[in-house]
């Protein structure tokens, strides 16, 4: 079966068929990098490097290209605010940006463009627009003219006055339509500016992304990834902007967008302060847990973000370590098995990968016969190296967090046990002892009470 993808821009499942069979490209974009990211800014990364991962596989090449937001409006106001240049912000949160990802098993792109090192390609595509027709300076500004590019709005399926009350859009006596969005704009002293045609001034955050696509892949690209919430107004402008500025040529021929994660329900907001930062959950807890925990439901799909959410990840991947450790003795090479590139196919369906990862340990832990043994660990191996899974040796997972803390915790699920076989709640005392079994902690009943030690 070949790679199929759900087009946001057509809204079906197509074949993916990229213009050089021998070096797909894609483009996600990436962080605005002002301050920590939180966990919602992981899952595109998370799912899309699996989707990365497994081009590379089918097509030999792949051009990864994911940019970093390094001029902007939330970035002036921080280095303001701490009195210090922008490049002091953005080197410090983009170095933990790359941190965080690596601690979630995240690879770095192929090409990491920042929109400060394209200052020349921006204003080389906004002078395009101008010749052309689509854009106009006024005032120190230039603007797109949305009223010049028929396709507006192809992308988001919105009608023009639903679009305009969905970006909020500035109204603004130099703009000759409400909806006409910012390509350039001028900067004071006391703002980073760069000398341009129309005075000094910083380019609007769409057309960065424009234009380091169109330097690094080309005018046309084979996939453009991101959250849903950048669909409107952001990959909207992209294509208005790109698809003018390259003669009518498409930007993206496939459009990924990944769901949002909720926190009880509710979307995550700084205003409402449900917040959860990667770099603060990767201190807190297992990373790959959280990995697992972004895998778990499909892409396309919201995610309701949890505590409970991260502790049965941890459980489920006990369970998968304990049975790759169980098969200490096997001796076996990672071989991703053909159910798993099957379940990506079908448009990245991570849960039923997860699904068949967990039947494949299953089978593992029942099988007796070397070589189904040998064969079910190659399998294990090779469906974990698919998602980013089980890529540590099970003693370093199981030595995690072997502290005061973690003998509390075991302490902890062991009462627990002994509350819920009281109250006949069988259910649970059974989860919980074989949570305990596979972290190979030995129970021995005394009369004393339940003791315990680690196997």
């Amino acid at each position: 079966m070949s790679l199929h993808l759900f087009n946001s821009l057509t809204r079906r499942v197509e074949p993916f068929a990229p213009l050089d069979p021998a070096c797909p490209t894609m483009y996600v974009c990436g962080p605005t990098v002002y301050n920590y990211v939180h966990i919602g800014n992981a899952r595109g990364p998370v799912v899309f490097g699996v989707l990365a991962d497994l081009l590379r596989r089918r097509h030999g090449a792949l051009k990864y290209a994911r940019n970093i937001t390094d001029v902007d409006d939330k970035i002036n106001a921080a280095a303001r605010e701490q009195g210090v240049p922008i490049s002091t912000i953005t080197d410090r949160f983009a170095a933990a940006y790359r941190e965080d990802m690596a601690a979630l098993g995240i690879a770095p792109p192929d090409i990491e463009p920042a929109a400060t090192a394209h200052i020349d390609e921006i204003i080389a595509m906004i002078e395009r627009l101008i010749d052309s027709g689509h854009a106009y300076a006024a005032e120190g500004h230039v603007l797109f003219a949305v009223g010049s590019f028929d396709g507006y709005g192809k992308l988001s399926r919105r009608d023009t006055e639903d679009m305009l009350a969905g970006a909020r859009v500035e109204v603004a006596p130099y703009k000759r339509d409400p909806g006409d969005f910012v390509l350039w704009k001028p900067s004071t002293p006391d703002l980073p500016g760069w000398e341009s045609p129309w005075g000094t001034g910083r380019p609007g955050w769409h057309i960065e992304c424009s234009a380091m696509a169109a330097a690094h892949l080309g005018p046309t690209i084979d996939i453009h990834a991101g959250g849903v919430d950048l669909q409107f107004p952001h990959h909207e402008n992209e294509i208005a902007q790109s698809e003018c500025a390259h003669g009518g040529a498409p930007f993206a021929k496939v459009w990924l967008h990944n769901g949002m994660l909720t926190f009880a329900g509710s979307k995550m907001s700084k205003s409402i302060g449900n917040i959860e930062r990667v770099h603060d959950l990767v201190r807190a807890h297992p990373p790959e847990a959280l990995r697992y925990a972004l895998l778990s439901a499909h892409y396309r799909q919201p995610l309701d973000w949890s505590d409970g959410l991260i502790e049965q990840s941890v459980r489920t991947l006990d369970r998968l370590y304990g049975t790759l450790r169980d098969l200490g003795d096997v001796d076996a090479a990672a071989r991703i098995p053909a159910s798993i590139e099957s379940a990506l196919d079908e448009d990245l369906n991570t849960p039923a990968a997860l699904a068949e990862l967990s039947r494949i340990a299953g089978e593992a832990r029942k099988a007796s016969d070397a070589s189904a043994r040998t064969a079910l660990k190659a399998e294990l191996l090779g469906a974990g190296l698919a998602l980013g899974l089980l890529q540590q040796a099970p003693a370093d997972w199981f030595a995690r967090g072997a502290s005061d803390d973690d003998d509390a915790r075991i302490q902890a699920l062991i009462d627990e046990r002994v509350s819920a076989k009281q109250a006949r709640d069988f259910a649970r005392a059974d989860a919980i002892r074989d949570q305990l079994a596979a972290e190979r902690i030995v129970l021995e009943d005394t009369s004393q009470g339940v003791r315990w030690k680690r196997g």
